[in-house]
């Protein structure tokens, strides 16, 4: 039975993961942050908790002997990193923190593999926000396009993927990085744009709420569902090389666009509720985001399953089930 271990498995990517990797037949552990609401520490993952389909334990990428220890004892088949500090925008809040767990973390995790447990297989969840400016004259960003980040998670995040390969060559460790673009569903915190729209159209549809405060609606992103790049994840840590893969869908949508399909879903105009408040604007704005999966296409035989419109469709309906069924428990 292959064995994985997952940071950040209560969380979007994590909890898919674990589910995806369970119906597969793995073992699977992983790690999350003890924080003073036990109750949502892990509510992403509770039924596979309670079904004993997965085990979890306390631990911190900052905490390399913790990780060490874990790693000593599960000496897990596969390694997926994916707990990060992951918000752009409050990236430039607090830089350090974001610096310390999305750049020392990785260096500390591929410490306590490369010790532990180095025949097992790594993976690095890197980002597409690594790019930054830097487009190429077709208007895709690909894994030979030039990184320029423009926020402190950019940069952390280069730091991450640019170590992974180092120790790839150093250490001779099956570490490969995924160079995810944007992905969003239903469980996507809802501080996040795409869920804070869904959520709020939902809210103003059912009475709940009046406007929708947003910051730039002319930024683009390349947005795909997370269980779809998930699957991306495992594929990489099949292949019998490790690498460097863009997932990305190849379109992208701007905040405003995704406005309209998400209100229009709910026959709503969004023009009506969203207005712009200056305080959601980062310091320095990133403008376009287009991903070239060519290869992870080519060579791993992926592609996305979920439409643009089918994901905002799903975000919105999940809203909508929740409060209704709020609405008639109060009742």
């Amino acid at each position: 039975m292959k064995k994985a271990f997952i940071t950040g498995i209560g969380g979007q990517d994590g909890s898919y993961l674990a589910e995806y990797l369970v119906e597969l037949g793995y073992d699977v552990h992983g790690i999350v942050r003890r924080h003073s609401t036990a109750e949502t520490q892990e509510n992403r993952i509770d039924h596979l908790i309670e079904q004993g389909k997965v085990s979890t334990y306390y631990g911190d990428l900052l905490d390399q002997g913790g990780l060490e220890r874990l790693l000593d004892e599960i000496q897990p088949t596969e390694i997926y990193n994916i707990a990060a500090q992951s918000h752009v925008r409050i990236s430039f809040d607090i830089p350090q923190f974001t610096v310390q767990t999305n750049a020392l973390g990785v260096l500390n995790i591929l410490e306590a593999y490369r010790r532990s447990c180095p025949e097992a297989k790594f993976y690095q969840a890197s980002s597409s926000e690594m790019f930054g400016l830097s487009v190429e004259d077709d208007n895709f960003q690909r894994e030979t396009t030039i990184m320029n980040p423009v926020s402190p998670y950019g940069c952390s995040k280069v730091f991450g993927y640019n170590i992974v390969r180092n120790y790839r060559r150093a250490y001779g460790l099956h570490a490969t990085n995924g160079i995810l673009f944007n992905h969003e569903s239903p469980r996507r915190g809802s501080n996040f744009v795409t869920n804070k729209v869904a959520k709020a159209a939902a809210r103003i549809k059912l009475g709940l709420q009046d406007k929708l405060e947003l910051g730039n609606m002319d930024s683009y992103r390349d947005w795909g569902h997370s269980y779809d790049y998930v699957r991306a994840m495992h594929l990489m840590m099949q292949h019998d090389k490790p690498g460097d893969w863009v997932v990305s869908t190849m379109e992208t949508h701007s905040v405003r666009e995704m406005c309209k399909v998400v209100f229009g879903h709910l026959d709503l105009n969004y023009q009506d509720y969203v207005t712009q408040n200056p305080k959601f604007i980062r310091p320095e704005e990133l403008p376009y985001l287009k991903g070239d999966s060519t290869k992870i296409r080519t060579e791993l035989g992926w592609k996305p399953t979920y439409t643009f419109e089918g994901m905002m469709k799903e975000m919105v309906d999940h809203w909508i089930a929740e409060y209704t069924v709020n609405q008639v428990q109060v009742v």
